[in-house]
């Protein structure tokens, strides 16, 4: 399933991502955002779990800002999660 999540409070504005049966992330993009540092995100992510990508990522912040591209991305995948399994 192809996910689509608009991101709050960041540089980046959207975030896309795959994500499988076995809850497995995969063809992650952002839109916006510092470019090198999504591509880096998005290629230590790729084809990870979602619950290990969430335990990394969930809660960092990006200076006085409470949230980030790193956090805005686990609670995309976090929705993502709760989508497939109510369906």
């Amino acid at each position: 399933m192809r996910y689509v999540y608009h991101t709050h409070g960041t540089c980046s504005v959207e975030i896309s991502f795959d994500i499988d049966e076995n809850e497995t992330i995969t063809n992650i993009s952002f839109t916006g955002g510092c470019p090198g540092n999504t591509k880096g995100i998005c290629a230590l992510c790729d084809g990870q779990s979602a619950s290990y990508i969430v335990s990394k990522l969930k809660g960092i912040t990006c200076g006085p800002r409470p949230t980030s591209c790193p956090d805005q991305l686990a609670t995309a995948i976090l929705e993502a999660v709760d989508a497939i399994h109510s369906t």
